[in-house]
């Protein structure tokens, strides 16, 4: 469901509560900002079309010029979680050629946005810059940021672990969690899968469950494959910087 003319198109679900607010909300944004608005599009489960009730409102205003527009806001709207992030074109373009230790949970945007006004095809010129980002990418690149990850996954790991034998199970939990989501990260870097969001890339990396034992498993295999490329998670003082 793509829409690139230059005057909004209306033709969405009405009887959609999350795509009728989005809607309102690009026609507030281009009656107050028409100068400065070059694109309007959602992404996350909408842009998916497998949005449900408890599911956010994903937009991505793109300016012309940076700091201009409106501001970016989260907040509840006729009890819809609406999340509106706010980026110029330059810099949004830049952001689509960056590769980060977050990229499993980012690149979906990047890829899969439904654009509500984009008269000039910014989201299509997004989405081919990052698509030639990735193709130009070489594997130890991936490698390097997925040990990143490893190494925030097992600190994380070690701690929660620490915490379990003192009985402090609560705080445990809550570094379990990030540990399962880094380890995550580090499997979507390595295989280059990207993930719709948090929940996703535990669920589809089949760690949403992984208790202590299975969690450094995992992490354990993971260093001798990093190893393997050429990324050992562990080395002398020397190596540090490499």
């Amino acid at each position: 469901m793509a829409h690139n003319d230059a005057v909004p198109s209306d033709d969405y679900d009405a009887a959609n509560p999350r795509w009728y607010l989005a809607t309102r909300l690009r026609d507030v944004l281009l009656h107050r900002w028409s100068a400065d608005i070059q694109a309007i599009g959602v992404h996350g489960s909408m842009a998916h079309g497998d949005d449900t009730d408890g599911s956010d409102v994903n937009v991505l205003a793109v300016t012309y010029r940076a700091a201009s527009g409106p501001h970016a806001t989260l907040r509840r709207v006729d009890g819809m979680l609406v999340d509106l992030t706010v980026v110029s074109g330059e810099e949004g373009l830049r952001r689509a050629r960056e590769l980060t230790p977050r990229w499993p949970l980012v690149a979906d945007r990047y890829v899969t946005t439904t654009d509500l006004f984009d008269p000039h095809g910014w989201f299509a010129a997004q989405r081919d810059t990052h698509l030639g980002k990735l193709a130009e990418t070489r594997p130890g690149e991936f490698s390097g940021l997925a040990r990143r990850n490893w190494c925030v996954a097992s600190a994380a790991h070690v701690r929660a672990v620490r915490l379990a034998e003192w009985y402090d199970t609560d705080a445990a939990m809550v570094l379990m969690a990030e540990a399962r989501l880094h380890t995550a990260m580090v499997a979507g870097l390595l295989s280059r899968t990207y993930f719709r969001n948090r929940a996703d890339a535990v669920r589809r990396t089949g760690l949403a469950g992984a208790d202590m034992t299975e969690l450094g498993e995992t992490l354990k295999a993971q260093a001798e494959d990093l190893t393997a490329r050429g990324r050992p998670v562990d080395g002398p003082l020397s190596t540090l910087f490499e």
